[in-house]
């Protein structure tokens, strides 16, 4: 017998259904699934029926069964027989511990591995958003009957719906009047009516201006959605050994081309690998397919004349049924299709899931390769059909995995409330102001080079990394999106393996506070690292000095862009970490907006008003370095008498400050600026690390290095 099998809990489905796939996989590498992704361990249902008869044929063993996995035996080594003749009653107040906490119910207990045994595990899993009334009640209908008048003793029964979310309505129960009554709130039988959706092509009407938007792209999110919501059950029922079936309601999923190609793949290996068979049943039962109808625009042309209008009618029909019928058939389930009646669909789920063999075995392909792996199983009885699913895709390490599939990780994990934390990585941002209700963010983020594997290729050392981003505004809005591929080819006596790799982007945000999360990935193991803060843009209107972010840097690189970090043709590129060694430069960089004008004074021994030049500004502004208590080095004051950034109303300063004078340690920076003329100031502190450098330093005085911003 399989002694994998691990305690159930309503929480389980309701709260796995609800992570992102990050948590999910986090949460299986501490429950000891079966069938977890770095497990090679293959389980497959195998019914045996008598040729004649149809009959399950009992009593075979082990020795009687040999599996071949692309025509290569395989050592059968778990072996187990399920039968819902011999179930065990389970009594209500073990079944309360399946009640999903969703909706105010609370979980009091769960089920043990063998209160499970030779019972059917059964999820409805209703998709809202793709029926019409009309074939949701039908289903709703249909369900309530089996419920009430077909359901045994050995059947537990959860409800799923998708609708604006992916929902555990009812977790795992046997009581009929419980689901026949949760199941009415679908369609508003029942408690609160769930909102019902349209159908895919409910929106194809033409404007007055004869043009019809291309939804290929809104499809193919649709089904991603759909599919991704299968793949998430799936992987929250991997725990339980049995086979579990879902009977898939649906009014047609769509595919465009090759674009949902691996979403649909992984969906199929996540159910294979959780042994969940998909059973499609088409709500819209038999169709008259026609060429137009009041829920579309009148045809135009001569399709409606020469039959390119109903084949057209025909292929969609077709492509909708396609996916259902390939989600049942890889997973071993069946698809109902065309056909008013849903009572059969019920009828083979408990036919199939009666009485079969569970053989699992240990690949010998160590390949983690993601490709189909085509299952054969024989038995020494004569006279028998078999019945199973036809193979199942390997694991993929990521050198193996798709485009798309890491396209979904990267969106994962920027979704996921968990930290990646392979990579190490850091973020600073800072702000500029642009006008008074906008502000430039330059986001710097930092990766040390050591953790990234750089590969030869040619006489260069190369690597690439995956970057993507987004703001949240304080309504959980994203707002700011970034997703780039940052190559990277260096020399191999560069030695960046000792140094930071920097990558830098930037947002032009409104005053509020934000949350900022970006993940990076190298794509040479797929390890990622991630980072999140908040940052605050301020309302200046209000503020006595209007200071921007304090800007510090070790360098400065020539470019022909335009933005506040960019001076005579030089961008200033952020040091975050703060660090600096002793032949480098400390450059500094900020802007105070709006400063006050110098008000004419009188003199007192004439009385008469001293004469200022017209818009004329009197702001100050030095850098003390602190160690301890002590003030170690200040540089010499700078004035500006008039602003030096056309169209912001801003003053930008400027310091560079050289380094090799100071011993190596740890300071304290303090930046005075003082508005004279307005009679408001600031001192922000920050920290700096100065280390010794390995070169020997030119000479030169500190003092008088100091650049005064331009005067106008």
């Amino acid at each position: 017998m399989i002694q994998q099998v691990q305690r159930v809990s309503a929480l389980g489905l309701a709260l796995l259904l609800a992570m992102p796939v990050s948590a999910q996989q986090s949460a299986n590498q501490d429950t000891g699934f079966v069938l977890r992704a770095e497990s090679d361990l293959v389980l497959t249902n195998v019914v045996v029926r008598d040729a004649k008869t149809g009959e399950v044929v009992k009593g075979l063993k082990q020795s009687d069964f040999t599996i071949l996995e692309n025509g290569k035996p395989q050592q059968i080594s778990d072996f187990d027989f399920e039968s819902v003749d011999v179930a065990k009653p389970l009594n209500e107040a073990t079944i309360s511990g399946l009640a999903s906490s969703v909706n105010g119910k609370t979980a009091t207990s769960g089920v043990r591995p063998e209160d499970l045994k030779d019972h059917r595990l059964i999820v409805f899993f209703f998709d809202l958003t793709s029926m019409q009334p009309e074939d949701l009640d039908r289903s709703v209908d249909a369900a309530r009957e089996f419920l009430k008048h077909k359901m045994q003793p050995a059947d537990l029964v959860a409800l799923v719906s998708l609708d604006t979310g992916l929902k555990v309505d009812q977790d795992f129960t046997s009581d009929k009047d419980l689901l026949a009554s949760e199941i009415g709130m679908y369609n508003g039988t029942e408690g609160a009516a769930f909102a019902q959706g349209a159908n895919a092509n409910s929106n194809q009407v033409e404007d007055a201006s004869g043009y019809t938007a291309d939804e290929s792209e809104y499809n193919d999110i649709n089904t991603d959605r759909e599919l991704y919501a299968l793949r998430a059950i799936s992987k929250s029922l991997e725990r339980i050994n049995q086979k579990k079936s879902l009977l898939y309601f649906s009014g047609g999923l769509s595919r465009d081309g090759i674009e949902n190609q691996a979403a649909l793949r992984s969906t199929i290996n996540a159910a294979v690998r959780a042994n969940l068979a998909i059973y499609s049943l088409d709500t819209r039962g038999l169709q008259a397919v026609t060429i137009g109808d009041a829920s579309t625009g009148s045809l135009r042309g001569t399709s409606a004349y020469n039959g390119a209008g109903l084949q057209n009618s025909f292929n969609a029909n077709f492509a909708s049924q396609e996916t259902l019928t390939s989600l049942s058939v890889d997973t071993g389930g069946k698809a109902f299709l065309d056909n008013n009646d849903f009572a059969p669909a019920f009828a083979q789920i408990q036919k199939d899931s009666s009485a079969y063999y569970v053989i699992g075995f240990h690949s010998t392909n160590p390949a983690r390769d993601g490709k189909f792996r085509k299952l054969t199983v024989r038995v020494t009885r004569p006279g028998v059909k078999l019945e199973y699913r036809p193979g199942y895709y390997a694991p993929a390490d990521f050198k193996h995995s798709g485009k798309e599939d890491r396209e979904r990780e990267l969106e994962d994990e920027l979704a996921s409330d968990l930290p990646a934390t392979d990579v190490a990585l850091y973020l600073d941002a800072y702000y500029f102001r642009l006008d008074e209700n906008r502000f430039y963010v330059p986001v710097s983020l930092i990766v040390p080079g050591s953790q990234i594997p750089f590969v030869k290729g040619g006489d260069k050392d190369k690597a690439t990394l995956d970057v993507i981003g987004e703001v949240i505004d304080e309504a959980k809005r994203p707002i700011g999106h970034v997703r780039e591929t940052v190559k990277l080819s260096v020399d191999e006596n560069q030695q960046v393996r000792q140094k930071n790799i920097q990558y830098s982007t930037n947002f032009s945000l409104p005053p509020g506070k934000y949350h900022l999360k970006f993940v990076v990935r190298e794509n040479e193991s797929g390890h990622m690292g991630s980072f999140e803060t908040d940052i605050t843009l301020p309302d200046m209107k209000k503020t006595p000095l209007k200071l921007s972010s304090i800007l510090l840097a070790s360098q400065r690189v020539p470019t022909k862009a335009s933005n506040p970090l960019v001076h005579d043709g030089q961008q200033y590129v952020p040091n975050i970490s703060h660090v600096f060694r002793q032949g480098q430069h400390l450059y500094l960089l900020y802007e105070v907006y709006s400063p006050a004008k110098v008000k004419p004074a009188v003199d007192a021994s004439t009385g008469a008003a001293t004469k200022v030049v017209k818009g004329s500004i009197d702001l100050m502004s030095s850098l003390e370095l602190i160690q301890g208590s002590t003030k170690v080095f200040e540089t010499p004051v700078v004035q500006a008498t008039a602003l030096n950034v056309a169209g912001r109303d801003a003053v930008a300063v400027q310091l560079d400050v050289p380094l090799d004078k100071l011993k190596a340690g740890s300071y304290i920076g303090q930046l005075n600026v003082v508005d004279d003329a307005g009679g408001s100031f600031a001192f922000p502190r920050f920290a700096v690390l100065v280390r010794e450098d390995q070169v020997a330093p030119a000479g030169g005085p500190v003092a008088g290095q100091v650049t005064a911003p331009a005067q106008k």
